[in-house]
């Protein structure tokens, strides 16, 4: 059994200041038995204050992985897998950034992921990452998305393909800024960021935990919606538009074997039939 934590909260471009607020996350996360905890995109830094139009005067800091502020992160997790993104240098080009997952515990860093799919104009800000690949933890394997990402199916495959029995989701994703609504949980980039999130753990069998930025950056107003989905695309715990943790204690293997036992989507898949896009 493992407990999987999935975070939604607020965190901006000050890197001081968020943290301590991560680790006061991660010391409740502790104290509720959790294994696993995602927190959101840009966690170390923030997101982009506008996706149309990037102000080049206020982005966020790019890091490096070996620096101080992982390495605290890294003190403050020790046993748990702890999932955190952030702005990752570039070497030898200080003027561009990648958006970085890192998976890590006090031990040793598990894995890395650069975000790949970037929307809109995040290119101006963000270099492309150029890969998916799954890796082992004390949790089990598992693979990373950022954000954008988990709207392409053939990421999420990629990764349950390679093993990956948990898709750690790290989100920083708004609401519509053509097509505003009212009410957060009406909007449509909300129904998408469920859709998705449900779609990418049913279709490949496999559970996920989706975290996201909330409130506001910029023009950008974050959704919130962290859950954890079943292999069955079914929700187990999940917050509201407002800050918290969604928590749920899951025999992955189990869960995972159960879903699979008469329809195994992997197993069953005909790639012949796909041609080049299978």
């Amino acid at each position: 059994m493992a407990v999987l934590a999935a975070v939604a909260a607020h965190f901006g471009r000050d890197v001081a200041r968020a943290l301590p607020k991560v680790e006061g996350i991660l010391d409740d996360a502790r104290g509720a038995g959790a294994d696993l905890v995602v927190l959101p995109d840009a966690t170390l830094g923030g997101y982009l204050s506008d996706l149309g139009d990037p102000d080049s005067a206020d982005l966020p800091e790019p890091l490096k992985l070996d620096g101080p502020e992982l390495d605290r992160i890294r003190r403050a997790a020790g046993t748990m897998v702890v999932c955190i993104g952030l702005a990752e240098s570039v070497p030898g080009d200080p003027a561009r950034r990648w958006n970085t997952a890192v998976c890590c515990s006090a031990d040793r860093v598990w894995g890395v992921h650069r975000k790949v799919h970037r929307p809109l104009n995040e290119s101006r800000v963000y270099a492309a990452g150029d890969r998916f690949a799954a890796f082992d933890t004390p949790v089990g394997r598992l693979g990373m998305l950022t954000s954008y990402d988990k709207t392409f199916p053939e990421a999420a495959r990629a990764l349950a393909d390679d093993g990956a029995t948990i898709l750690a989701c790290l989100g920083a994703w708004p609401a519509s800024t053509t097509e505003r609504a009212a009410h957060l949980p009406q909007d449509r980039q909300s129904r998408l960021f469920d859709l998705y999130d449900l779609a990418r753990a049913a279709e490949n069998q496999v559970v996920l935990v989706s975290s996201n930025q909330t409130g506001v950056q910029g023009r950008l107003r974050f959704l919130g919606q962290a859950k954890v989905v079943g292999p069955g695309g079914d929700v187990l715990a999940r917050t509201g538009v407002k800050g918290g943790v969604a928590t749920a204690t899951v025999d992955v293997a189990l869960e995972i074997a159960r879903a699979r036992r008469r329809l195994h989507h992997l197993a069953e898949r005909v790639p012949d039939a796909y041609g080049r896009h299978g």
